[in-house]
């Protein structure tokens, strides 16, 4: 974590501002708009981009992925901007937390990795990018998002002290917590080989 310089009155303020944009849950906006029904009671009922591909719509899923990472990221960057690199932590984690636990949906939201992915890129661009090519990588050769997420997430600490980022290690850790956390239900479908493949639609 950086010095934490910036009046506490402000970190909170900013902690508020980074989780009121963090909930808006754009996935359920986005497939309303598209006319897809309620996500909610599509697939896995998450309201992330890779249950909004479970509509068979890729740029329903395409616009989601796009905004809930850049939610993060959003909040990351006018943070700093205005108050400072510790304010930028603060706010990016307060974004994960309400992309996870929206008060409009009854704290019931998604797993937040493209939230997670976001803010890792705005927080330090080379610690996301690694982020970001992990989840690819395992994908590509796997097929499971789920498990894309979880060696992403279990990496981004490692890959924050690797690439002299050791200021951002502990929210990296402390986010990948939640994403693991968050998938508990993937993990034990993974172990019994029943987790969907991307791209396969899954019946709810």
């Amino acid at each position: 974590m950086p010095p934490l310089e910036t009046a506490w009155l402000l970190l909170l303020l900013w902690a508020a501002a980074g989780y009121l944009l963090g909930s808006v849950p754009f996935g359920l906006v986005i497939t309303r708009a598209f006319g897809l029904g309620d996500l909610r009671a599509i697939g896995s009922g998450n309201i992330g981009a890779t249950n909004v591909l479970r509509t068979g719509s890729k740029s329903a899923a395409a616009a989601t992925l796009i905004l809930d990472s850049g939610k993060g990221a959003a909040a990351v960057l006018l943070a700093r901007a205005m108050a400072g690199e510790d304010a930028a932590q603060v706010a990016g984690l307060a974004a994960f937390l309400g992309h996870c636990f929206p008060v409009w949906l009854r704290f019931r939201g998604g797993k937040g990795v493209a939230t997670f992915l976001g803010t890792l890129l705005a927080l330090a661009w080379p610690l996301g990018l690694a982020a970001c090519a992990t989840w690819l990588a395992t994908a590509a050769v796997t097929r499971l998002s789920s498990l894309a997420a979880l060696v992403a997430a279990a990496l981004s600490p490692l890959w924050a002290v690797l690439l002299g980022r050791g200021e951002v290690a502990v929210l990296a850790a402390a986010l990948s917590l939640v994403v693991l956390w968050r998938h508990g239900d993937n993990i034990a479908r993974i172990r019994a080989g029943t987790e969907p493949r991307i791209g396969r639609k899954r019946e709810g």
